[in-house]
């Protein structure tokens, strides 16, 4: 009965070779009809045919030479159809069903072709057990076979899409800027996904702070748009790439319920088919004018939402024109992690630029912005932020003028950056000027400078970034024209002397300095060196960004900067820009301060000096002293003031203090009174009551001078004030010698 059935389904199987055609239409029907989904991509519907009549013709083929099952072969069209299912993402359960429903229906038509031929029921249900048994072991060897094939295609797309997205790794956030990253993404899409890819930024998310609620029509603006190589008729000019700054885009809404409405509303992605020609009303809006000309007949689009962090930032746009095939859910996965990573590093930049801002306006407000007049020195200066991720960093520099027609020129550097680096810079140089305002001599006031960093240390606690600095302090006395300079882990400045009769070139030298360490260490101590300036020479402070690189060594940098003061120009301002220019010849890879100064000396009329005994007799004398010196500076008017204070000054240092006593009398841009003793004890402003006998100099000092104060030194004190002049007799300003 056996040989019986094979020998009938071999008749069987040469009976229907010639309806083959009619067999696979039937077959090909049903297909249709049960899965529609599968026949939207062009080149699946197109190789459908051919792998079904294949398959067909092997099963006849096979039944009707009885071949052995080991050695059925699903054939190539076949193995075409299962590859191009895993192209395009549709999941491998349709492929085994596409072979469930084909040999099922081709069976059915069997079992009806073997029900009309037979000639009895015996031989019917005969026929039928074979043919039952040999077809599901055939359906299970081709479909071995087809799905090897369509994991071969899918483990390609999946090293496909992973090498993509490493490309987009490497390719997307290369700067911290907004719009290069928006239109990397685009070029990153248009390379591997679509046809067109275009990019809206939120409008908030380009200039404003905070999250970004979408409520109502959001305002957008076009910041990247790329096309893909074989995109035909790329307008002239524009290449396949075409950017819009964000500061001179157009921007543009969508209107309420539209599909990028609803996509950046939602945060979900969609996918868009377009059967007929046409664009889309959202589409032919002004924003998507060369979108839509580039793409006057859409297949499919992919919106997808640029989120960051809970937030919506834009929308990206991904458009077919050269295939109807739909984006498929792979291709839609794919596109969902390289917009995400785009949308973290546009909003990475965005915060970069925020903070960037933020410190960079700070850090601005906190550096002074001229040198009051009258000061011993003429200054030029520089700030540079940092061109790099790290972003703006804790570099100042200042320009203090203090008593006696002296001032101290400080440079210093935050370790670290961003806006706490630059927070606590002013918070330094505060603590700087307060302190100078004491006149500490450099040594102390970088002593208790170390102090004010070491208490910040505390108050900050742990779990946040080490606050320490660097800093160099320098004091410069235009009358005896010497300079008092101590550094805490800082670089020394260059001095540069004045240029010898007929010299070309200038004496550069790095005074060597007892450096002590960094701000913050505490317990260490610091040193002052001394040394005479001649008038007319240069102090140049800086801060390491200046010298530092990766591409050359200390020494090299500091030869390089000896080298251009000693031809610098005379010019201050030159000065710093070919320092600049030399030594950083592009953008900083850290902060930059540079402080230029030029010495003056206060010419010998401009001071006047008395020794005094410790004798209260003397009150008098000192005033005919002030008196006759105010007549010779063409000063009268301030006679009867003058003498009051000098004769409070004196008297105090006489009562209070001890021998020797001198007074020394400034005139620069204000008049200056100094009287100082040997004795350490400060004095100190009170209020006398009604009948106290005393008590009343300081406040009387006080009363008639626009500044007074007290400076120790080694050898004892000075008490000094300072009064304004109320009209200039001439030019009283300091000159060089």
């Amino acid at each position: 009965m056996g040989t019986d059935a094979h020998a009938f389904l071999g008749d069987l199987a040469r009976g229907l070779a010639p309806r083959a055609d009619q067999l696979g239409d039937v077959v090909l029907r049903h297909l249709l009809g049960e899965l529609p989904e599968v026949w939207e991509y062009e080149d699946i519907a197109a190789v459908a045919p051919a792998a079904l009549s294949e398959h067909i013709a092997t099963v006849l083929d096979f039944l009707e030479h009885g071949l052995d099952l080991t050695e059925v072969r699903t054939p190539p069209s076949a193995i075409e159809f299962a590859r191009l299912l895993a192209e395009h993402g549709v999941p491998i359960s349709q492929l085994l069903r596409v072979y469930r429903l084909v040999h099922a229906r081709l069976l059915d038509q069997l079992y009806t072709e073997t029900a009309r031929v037979a000639g009895s029921q015996e031989l019917i249900n005969a026929t039928t057990l074979t043919l039952s048994a040999m077809a599901f072991e055939y359906v299970d060897r081709a479909a071995e076979q087809a799905v090897a094939a369509y994991q071969r295609e899918r483990d390609r797309r999946l090293q496909r899409r992973l090498t993509v997205l490493d490309e987009a790794g490497t390719r997307i956030g290369t700067t911290l800027d907004t719009a290069r990253t928006a239109q990397e993404l685009a070029d990153v899409g248009a390379d591997h996904l679509a046809d067109l890819v275009a990019v809206d930024l939120l409008s908030s998310a380009l200039h404003e702070k905070g999250t970004y609620p979408v409520a109502g029509p959001a305002t957008l603006r076009r910041v990247a748009q790329a096309v893909s190589d074989g995109c035909p008729d790329p307008p002239a000019g524009t290449g396949r790439t075409h950017t819009y700054p964000d500061d001179k885009g157009r921007t543009h809404t969508y209107p309420d319920g539209s599909e990028p409405a609803r996509v950046l509303a939602t945060g979900q992605p969609l996918r868009l088919r377009y059967a007929t020609d046409g664009v889309p009303s959202w589409l032919a809006m002004p924003a998507d004018h060369e979108l839509a000309r580039r793409a006057p007949v859409l297949r499919s689009v992919l919106l997808v939402p640029l989120w960051a962090r809970g937030n919506p930032l834009g929308v990206a746009q991904f458009v077919r024109r050269r295939t109807a095939e739909p984006f498929d859910d792979d291709e839609l996965l794919l596109a969902q992690e390289i917009v995400s990573r785009a949308a973290v590093n546009i909003d990475n930049a965005r915060r970069y630029t925020q903070e960037r801002s933020t410190a960079l306006t700070l850090q601005r407000s906190l550096l002074p912005h001229h040198v009051p007049a009258g000061s011993a020195v003429e200054t030029a200066s520089r700030y540079l932020p940092s061109g790099s991720r790290a972003g703006v960093g804790g570099d100042w520099f200042d320009v203090i003028p203090l008593s006696g027609a002296r001032v101290a020129l400080v440079v210093g550097d935050v370790i670290g950056h961003g806006l706490h680096a630059a927070a606590t810079m002013g918070r330094l140089r505060t603590a700087v000027r307060t302190l100078a305002d004491v006149d500490l001599t450099p040594d102390e006031l970088l002593t208790h400078l170390d102090d004010v960093v070491i208490r910040l240390q505390r108050e900050e606690g742990e779990g946040t970034d080490e606050i320490s600095a660097t800093c160099l302090y320098a004091v410069y006395d235009p009358v005896s024209r010497t300079c008092s300079m101590a550094g805490a882990g800082h670089l020394p400045p260059a001095v540069v002397s004045p240029p010898a009769a007929g010299a070309e070139v200038c004496a550069v030298d790095f005074p060597e300095l007892p450096i002590g360490p960094p701000l913050g260490l505490g317990g260490l101590p610091f040193e002052t060196a001394q040394f005479a300036l001649p008038p007319g020479s240069r102090l140049v402070l800086f801060t390491d960004g200046l010298v530092q690189s990766r591409t050359r060594d200390l020494e090299t940098a500091l030869a390089l900067l000896r080298e251009v003061l000693a031809r610098a120009p005379a010019s201050l301002e030159e000065t710093c820009d070919e320092l600049l220019s030399a030594l950083l010849p592009s953008r900083p890879t850290d902060d930059v301060a540079l402080l230029v100064a030029r010495t003056a000396a206060l010419d010998a009329d401009h001071v006047a000096t008395w020794d005094l005994p410790s004798d209260p007799a003397v009150v008098s004398q000192a005033r005919r002293h002030a008196s006759d010196q105010l007549a010779a500076w063409g000063l009268d008017d301030m006679a009867f003031t003058t003498e009051l204070v000098v004769s409070e000054l004196v008297t105090n240092a006489i009562r209070y203090g001890r021998s020797p006593i001198q007074l020394r009398m400034i005139l620069q841009s204000g008049l200056t009174s100094e009287v100082s003793d040997a004795g350490s004890t400060a004095p100190h402003l009170r209020r006398a009551r009604t009948f106290d006998e005393g008590g009343r100099g300081l406040l009387l000092v006080a009363q008639l001078s626009e500044h007074w104060g007290t400076r120790h030194h080694r050898e004892g004190k000075v008490i000094w004030a300072e009064q304004l002049i109320p009209a200039s007799p001439g030019d009283v300003s300091p000159v060089p010698m």
